[in-house]
């Protein structure tokens, strides 16, 4: 009966934990569907296949959670060993990903800067870029790349001694003309956006690593779980 009551304990384990990861993958692939509608072809601190990469992620973990939930009300062998297999899979796909991204952080700064570049470059072309550069001057009180002068080299702004009104401390008609340190920002946009992407990464390899440590428990259940239900136990 020990045995039994043991088992039993394991496959409600196993099923809540799946319950919990198929939560999670619906909120990935909603997050990752809504990020691919607002983001669009914007390529400033958030990469075009960024958001594909999330949903993919969120189906991957939903199917896998699908297997686990049923393979252990079921007490399907065939399946709780899939799901085992599968999230065994994901674990090492973080684990890839984390040395990948350990690898290329320092190149992280000149993914920003670059981006920034292209923004600035194709302002006056693109609304989707123009509207990026817009959003990040105001919401990090800066101006251009390095510094607000670098607009001058980009079409019309040189022409015409203007910045975009997105870099005026105070918007008002004819904020952005004849730009000065008083009524522009005159701080580039680099600094501010290399310690916002910084931040995020800490947050995600925090996060990572607390999804890491849950996907090794459910293997461990599931592992536990199989060698039940192959042992022929009453789990219920």
């Amino acid at each position: 009966m020990a045995v039994e009551g043991g088992m039993k304990c394991v496959k409600f384990l196993v099923f809540f934990f799946n319950f919990i990861f198929w939560v999670c993958g619906v909120a990935l692939i909603a997050i990752g569907a809504l990020a691919l509608l607002s983001l669009g072809r914007a390529p400033v601190a958030a990469p075009g296949w960024a958001p594909g990469a999330v949903v993919v992620l969120g189906v991957l973990i939903f199917l896998t959670a699908f297997f686990g939930c049923c393979g252990a009300w079921r007490e399907s062998y065939c399946m709780v060993t899939t799901f085992a297999v599968l999230l065994s899979l994901i674990f090492l796909v973080e684990v890839a990903a984390a040395i990948a991204g350990y690898v290329f952080k320092n190149k992280v700064p000149g993914l920003v800067e670059e981006g920034l570049w292209e923004a600035m470059r194709g302002y006056e072309q693109d609304p989707v870029l123009a509207a990026t550069m817009d959003t990040i001057q105001k919401e990090f009180s800066c101006c251009g790349v390095h510094n607000f002068t670098e607009w001058a080299g980009v079409g019309r702004f040189g022409d015409n001694d203007t910045v975009p009104a997105s870099c005026c401390r105070h918007p008002a008609p004819g904020c952005n003309r004849h730009p000065t340190p008083r009524a522009c920002f005159t701080e580039g946009c680099l600094p501010s956006l290399e310690a916002w992407v910084r931040d995020r990464v800490v947050v995600v390899a925090a996060v990572a690593l607390g999804v890491a440590f849950v996907e090794i428990l459910g293997v461990v259940f599931s592992c536990c779980l199989m060698r039940g239900i192959r042992s022929g136990y009453e789990v219920m």
